[in-house]
């Protein structure tokens, strides 16, 4: 998948993110990425962040959905984005699979224009207080 703006970058994260596809997320990185993923699973890479995610596709996440909302992008050079894009998530669930109230995330991420489209050389999603 190419993402051809930084702006698109949030929404196919979370369409991702949605279809439980570690896969499509680890397409979004960089050789070099380093992610943090909502359950707090550290990875250096794609393929270990598709680990990751699939670990925590398999388990609270099963069901996970994100709610694009604010957005901000700070552009550091011409290749180089900071984005910070607030999630609503819905559908985590505890270790006896009942559902958990819906919480407000952020991702932090800074994006790079590579000759593959813009891909993130770090990610980090995070619950809000």
């Amino acid at each position: 998948m190419t993402i051809e703006g930084p702006d698109r970058f949030p929404r196919a994260f979370a369409a991702a993110f949605g279809a439980q596809d570690a896969d499509a997320i680890a397409a979004l990185l960089t050789p070099e990425a380093g992610v943090l993923t909502l359950s707090g699973r550290w990875a250096e890479g794609p393929d270990a962040a598709r680990e990751a995610w699939a670990l925590d596709f398999a388990g609270p996440l099963a069901r996970a959905r994100l709610v694009t909302g604010r957005v901000s992008a700070t552009p550091g050079t011409a290749d180089i984005v900071v984005l910070h894009q607030r999630y609503v998530v819905s559908g985590v669930t505890d270790g006896d699979g009942e559902e958990l109230p819906r919480i407000a995330a952020i991702m932090a991420a800074t994006l790079a224009l590579t000759p593959d489209g813009w891909r993130a050389l770090s990610l980090c999603l995070a619950p809000l207080a």
